[in-house]
């Protein structure tokens, strides 16, 4: 990028020309696949969990502590850190974020036991609450304001194909080459963000500093409120479940490890296809799109719960649950970027900060049921709350809040 096109870009007006053409987007591109490799890295051990668990000699509810531990920080740290940056250049933030998430890698792939392991959970924290509150608000300083919902939707993207793929990719190359492989490849692909971004990356100067009482706002409007609850419990539920597919594919439908790992493809690629049909979708309903996925997860949930084994109901229930949850982060972004059209950042700052809340909490509690009790109670828990989730998104104002 030239010093001209910089220095245009640091002065008052319109974005110039050279940042909407290819530079542009290399640094949107840059940006959607940090979402991605941080992503990817907090639920690379969802499909990789009983491998974990047998090498550090943990059981599988204490290994989920691994997803407990990066959603609480990041739960924590995405507002903190949006407050602590103030008019901090954003490209220095990201790059320390993408060299943080390196780092965070590298001590995984060679943890000798839970404790360093979850040291190095606790530092991707920091950067899924990072990237997640950072990234989406740096496409002002790319592309004009009539080209910022794609380049929106990409970064988004980012993040739900990481949901979806992530683990599918992680459990093939575990099983392929061990769990260490799969930190060591996130590893590299976190490098490559780390130089991309370096080389992409313009300068991206905040428009204001956020106050910590702009923060509140979202729980002072009752549709971002109701927002905020039907997340969590959907979150909750869902990831309660979802961070034990791997013994529930084993156990309810007697998958072996090579059916686990094709039940996770088929998984993956649903969700894909569900991600891209929910950004249709909430253009003509988002009250239709965001029940629809509370209902089909809930429902294979419970479905589950009393299914014998077999792989023809074991694909079934992953290609409905994996397409019900690519609906899920396109239907309440756009939720809560219509409840507060006037604070987007704030929004989603705060709906970051619920669905990590969502997340670690959902795995630490199905850790403690699975562990205590059953597969089937986890499983009954989770329908239960993905039912409370649909009553409440069946109760909302919808005329209010609807695309």
């Amino acid at each position: 990028m030239s010093d001209s096109c910089v220095a245009e870009q640091d002065s008052p007006g319109p974005i110039p020309d050279c940042l909407t053409r290819a530079p542009a987007w290399l640094a949107v591109a840059s940006l959607a696949l940090s979402t991605f490799a941080s992503v990817t890295t907090e639920f690379l051990p969802i499909g990789l969990l009983t491998n974990i668990a047998s090498s550090l000699g943990v059981s599988e509810g204490d290994a989920g502590l691994m997803i407990t531990m990066p959603g609480l920080v990041a739960a924590l740290t995405g507002p903190v850190l949006i407050i602590l940056a103030g008019r901090l250049d954003r490209r220095i933030v990201l790059l320390l974020l993408s060299t943080l998430l390196v780092i965070s890698n590298a001590l995984a792939a060679m943890a000798p036991d839970l404790v360093t392991m979850l040291l190095a959970r606790v530092l991707l924290g920091f950067c899924v609450g990072g990237f997640w509150t950072f990234a989406p608000g740096a496409t002002t300083h790319l592309v004009p304001a009539h080209l910022q919902p794609r380049a929106m939707s990409y970064i988004l993207a980012g993040i739900s194909v990481a949901t979806i793929a992530g683990v599918p990719a992680g459990a093939l190359m575990g099983n392929l080459l061990g769990w260490r492989a799969a930190f060591a490849a996130s590893a590299s692909l976190s490098l490559t963000v780390l130089i991309l971004q370096l080389r992409s990356l313009p300068p991206l100067p905040p428009e204001r500093a956020i106050k910590a009482r702009e923060l509140l706002l979202p729980f002072a409007r009752p549709l971002a409120r109701m927002g905020l609850l039907v997340a969590l419990l959907l979150v909750t539920g869902h990831f309660g479940t979802y961070t034990y597919l791997r013994p529930i594919l084993q156990t309810v439908y007697g998958a072996s490890p090579d059916e686990v790992t094709s039940l996770l493809l088929v998984y993956g690629v649903a969700g894909f296809i569900g991600t891209f049909l929910g950004g249709r979708w909430v253009s003509y309903s988002l009250k239709a799109t965001a029940l629809s996925a509370a209902l089909m997860i809930g429902g294979v949930l419970l479905l589950s719960a009393f299914a014998g084994p077999g792989m023809v109901g074991g694909g079934l229930a992953a290609l409905i649950w994996g397409a019900a949850f690519g609906l899920i982060p396109v239907s309440f972004t756009t939720w809560m970027l219509k409840a507060l059209p006037d604070s987007p950042e704030t929004g989603q700052a705060v709906l970051v900060s619920t669905f990590q809340i969502g997340i670690c909490t959902g795995a630490f509690v199905g850790g403690v049921v699975i562990d205590t009790y059953s597969v089937i109670t986890l499983l009954l828990t989770g329908a239960v709350l993905l039912g409370l989730a649909s009553i409440a998104i069946a109760a909302s104002r919808w005329k209010d809040v609807s695309a």
